[in-house]
Parts: structure tokens; C-alpha cells; sequence
């Protein structure tokens, strides 16, 4: 029980930490947050490069995964273990390792799209 609630607290502290700076971001700043998205995926994906992300990974579980920095980190994984098969695995394999879930975000975003009234933002 007690190392269920240790992987809850660290899941918890890592994934609040990276959303507290993104907030922070979008609070004190003049960086739009779609730009802040992007920066942060990036930085998933030039950590894992260095090899840094996993250990926050294994340390953190979905709390190093869950934000969109674990998406980059998710591509950059795929696309590294690709690149063993080659140019053309270095391409695809990151899609590969995030096929299951960017399918699931495309339908679950379509039956939404189904179930309310889609409508833009006025600023």
C-alpha cells in the first residue's frame, strides 16, 4: 500500500510541477500558450534525446508521461528505437510509438464533435 501512494505522490508532484510552470508561463508572460504547448513538447523531445527524460519517466511514471513534454518524449523514444531499422524507421517510428494514442484523441475528439454543438472562442 505504501509504494501505491509513494508512485501516487510522485506521479502527482512531477506532472504539478510541469503543469505549475506552464502556468506560470501563461500567467507572467507574453507567450501564447499554444506556444508554450509546443515548447514543452520540444522539450520532451530534446530531453529524451539526451537520454534525461527516461529517468524522469521511471521516476515519475504517468506524471512524467501524461503532460505534453511525454508526447515529444514519445516520439523521440519511437524515432530512436527506429533508427536502429534504419532512415526510414528513424521516420516512422515515432508515429508508431504514438499511433494508439493520437487515434484515440482524433475519434474521441469526432464524438464530441458528434455529441455538442461545436462553436468558436470570441475574444
Amino acid at each position: 500500500m505504501e509504494s501505491i501512494v509513494l508512485s501516487y505522490l510522485k506521479a502527482f508532484l512531477v506532472g504539478g510541477c510541469i503543469c505549475t510552470l506552464a502556468q506560470l508561463l501563461i500567467n507572467y508572460t507574453k507567450i501564447t500558450a499554444g506556444k508554450i504547448l509546443v515548447c514543452f513538447m520540444l522539450g520532451g523531445v530534446v530531453l529524451q534525446a539526451f537520454g534525461i527524460y527516461e529517468y524522469l519517466v521511471d521516476f515519475a511514471g504517468s506524471g512524467a508521461t501524461v503532460p505534453i513534454s511525454g508526447f515529444g518524449y514519445l516520439l523521440a523514444n519511437g524515432a530512436i528505437k527506429g533508427a536502429r531499422e534504419g532512415l526510414l524507421g528513424a521516420l516512422t517510428g515515432g508515429l508508431k510509438s504514438a499511433s494508439a494514442g493520437i487515434t484515440a484523441a482524433t475519434i474521441f475528439s469526432f464524438l464530441n464533435a458528434l455529441i455538442f454543438k461545436p462553436k468558436s472562442k470570441i475574444n
